[in-house]
């Protein structure tokens, strides 16, 4: 999740822990705890793209990491304050639930995180956007009035824990939609009559009420969009073909292999002015069909000194207001 999301229920962690012996620090250092796993992110000042890509939610966000770190940033906060409200293993248990719900929201996004490091399987359930005002924002706002309490009235955790209970709340809901959306989706496809081998479904940007699909076929990727607000059920999907035989010998190539397994599979090859790209399909793209026609997460390949090396697209974000009006337009049903 982006990080106001992580820094809100880390803060909201801290206080359920510790908050009534520590008050406000409580949130200060569930805050922090619940930034730390990100900052994996400054690979990408140190390794190539593919390599920073890899490494992104990997160690950092795993159980291994936050049972490792929690004792030794919980001992860090308890000499600071000298233990003069909580011990070593309160400041440990706060730091470990901050440390661990970070990857464990993020789990739900699309990019998904690799909780049991050093296996490489990335846990990602797909029902919820990176950034989701509607997840945030009430959390926030509680996050904010318990903050204005005194540590030792009742209402400060009754707050609290509302935050907590309407964010899990909104989670559960997500996955239902999840749900509805997956079987409209699968049950256009089967009245089009397209064969398929998977279906893989999420949320839009900023919403969960428009979802979209990525659906593989034997020489193709289709991408087809459902609001659960338009009145028609009718999907219409975009196709894109895999093209994977362009690639030709470059396939048993080590970097087309990452590039494989980091995509899962969910890629197409794109020749464009004489260069070659290998487009990651599992974020869509950016913008809306039949318009866009460019993915989020795309690479330009290319030869150095004989050797093949990738970097990523630079996104050209320009356009991002009349695509933001294109979007909400599709979240109310206004288009299809």
């Amino acid at each position: 999740m982006d990080s106001l999301t992580q820094i809100v229920l880390g803060a909201a962690a801290g206080e359920a822990i510790i908050g009534k012996k520590v008050g406000n620090k409580a949130m200060l250092w569930g805050a922090i705890a619940g930034t730390i796993p990100d900052l994996d992110v400054m690979a990408k000042l140190f390794f190539d793209p593919v390599t920073a890509n890899e490494m992104h939610r990997g160690f950092s966000h795993s159980i291994l990491f936050s049972l490792l770190a929690a004792p030794i940033l919980g001992w860090i906060v308890a000499k600071i304050y000298r233990n003069k409200e909580a011990d070593w293993k309160d400041w440990t248990k706060l730091m470990f639930l901050g440390l661990f719900t970070h990857p464990l929201l993020d789990a739900f996004t699309t990019w998904g995180t690799q909780l049991f490091w050093p296996v490489t399987y990335k846990v990602s359930f797909k029902n919820i956007f990176v950034v989701d005002p509607l997840y945030t924002l009430p959390f926030l706002i509680c996050v904010i009035m318990a903050m204005c309490y005194r540590r030792t009235n009742p209402r400060r955790s009754k707050v609290n824990t509302l935050g907590l209970v309407i964010s899990s709340a909104y989670m559960v809901l997500t996955l239902v939609f999840k749900w509805i959306t997956y079987e409209v989706f699968r049950t256009n496809l089967e009245d089009q009559q397209i064969a398929y081998k998977e279906i893989q479904t999420k949320p839009t940007p900023l919403n969960s009420v428009l979802w979209s699909a990525n659906i593989e076929t034997d020489t193709s990727f289709l991408i087809g969009y459902y609001s659960l607000l338009q009145k028609d059920k009718t999907v219409t999907f975009t196709e894109f073909p895999k093209n994977h035989e362009v690639l030709g010998h470059l396939q048993e190539d080590p970097l087309i292999t990452r590039l494989i397994e980091l995509t899962e599979g969910w890629y197409t090859i794109e020749q464009k002015n004489g260069k070659t790209y290998f487009n990651d399909l599992r974020f869509g793209l950016l913008g809306m069909p039949p318009d866009a026609d460019t993915f989020v997460f795309s690479y330009e390949l290319y030869d150095k000194n004989g050797v093949l090396q990738a970097r990523e697209t630079k996104k050209d974000m320009k356009d991002a207001g009349p695509l933001l009006k294109k979007l909400f337009a599709r979240v109310v049903g206004l288009e299809k």
